[in-house]
């Protein structure tokens, strides 16, 4: 009889609080796709990545924004390798330089929330409209210190794409194969932060950046959660139209690797917006009582 994931294991598929744990799945996939694969290159951006999130990389303080958090990058790696990984078995194979890109670009994607030290103000939320070309600048000047063999004008357009008010079919890559690379980073980005199962109370923090950044037009909280299905509207058509479905192949990955023919992603999201509906159906009272993982809600009250 076949193995059939249990609850756990579902859930465990989403947990990205150990950056190593994190990093040993992603380097255990890279391994399926490319057994000889050189870890030298993305091993060195990820260590800086996390001094950089932790106020260990010379010059900048750690990076305090809520929601966009290390974990929240964490997740969008671990599902950026996974769809490479899906690809890779469903026969659509990337070089071992096209993994490198994606996962320095998944890594880089929200470094333009850092803050150099002594010019700290508030969390960094307050760049939310500018950190996507503020970590395009980051990512330049890295790859002329640390002399990046990566092709860095790839990268900048990859990044480019996780800006999410910029429409992705207008962004000039320079051949189709990169445009697919751009798609694996904006669909990780999406998909790994809804598919987290504690998206909905993450949402909480999200609001605290957009009230810092004075963005949006949310009365409060509970406006914002009311919101999240018509967000997930809008990025289901952007997943399936300009990014060309490319989440569908992690059906291939979890097939691969768990004998399933499901998208986990997928279901957890859907179980998110599910659980989301009722929440916007109960009054703006209650929503904290229905809030209850890794008591988030607990430290939003104290942050407010």
């Amino acid at each position: 009889m076949e193995h059939k994931p249990t609850p756990d294991e579902i859930d465990g598929l989403f947990d990205n609080e150990e950056p190593a744990i994190v990093w040993g799945k992603a380097r255990d996939l890279v391994r399926r796709m490319s057994p000889d694969y050189d870890f030298t290159l993305i091993q060195s951006v990820y260590e800086d990545v996390l001094r950089l999130f932790g106020g260990e990389y010379p010059g900048y303080a750690p990076i305090g924004t809520p929601y966009h958090d290390l974990p929240h990058t964490l997740g969008a790696l671990l599902c950026a390798v996974r769809i490479m990984h899906g690809m890779h078995v469903s026969g659509k194979k990337l070089t071992d330089g096209e993994i490198a890109l994606v996962i320095i670009a998944i890594l880089m994607h929200d470094v333009g929330y850092s803050q150099r030290r002594g010019e700290e103000s508030g969390t960094g939320a307050q760049y939310t409209q500018t950190h996507v070309q503020r970590g395009i600048e980051f990512v330049r000047q890295y790859s002329i210190d640390h002399k990046l063999p990566s092709d860095v004008a790839s990268l900048a357009v990859m990044i480019l794409g996780t800006e999410h008010f910029r429409p992705f079919d207008q962004i000039e890559f320079v051949n189709e194969r990169m445009r697919m690379l751009g798609r694996i980073v904006v669909t990780a980005d999406l998909t790994g932060q809804m598919a987290d199962r504690i998206y909905l109370e993450k949402l909480l923090f999200l609001y605290l950046e957009f009230r810092e950044a004075k963005l949006g037009n949310y009365r409060n909280m509970h406006d914002l959660l009311c919101q999240t299905n018509h967000f997930y509207e809008m990025a289901r058509r952007k997943l399936d139209g300009p990014l060309g479905g490319i989440y569908k192949e992690l059906v291939f990955h979890f097939r691969d690797t768990m004998g399933v023919d499901n998208n986990y992603y997928v279901e957890s999201i859907e179980k998110n917006m599910a659980c989301v509906s009722r929440i916007a159906a109960r009054g703006e009272g209650e929503f904290f009582n229905m809030l209850k993982r890794r008591g988030i809600a607990e430290k939003v009250k104290s942050l407010i």
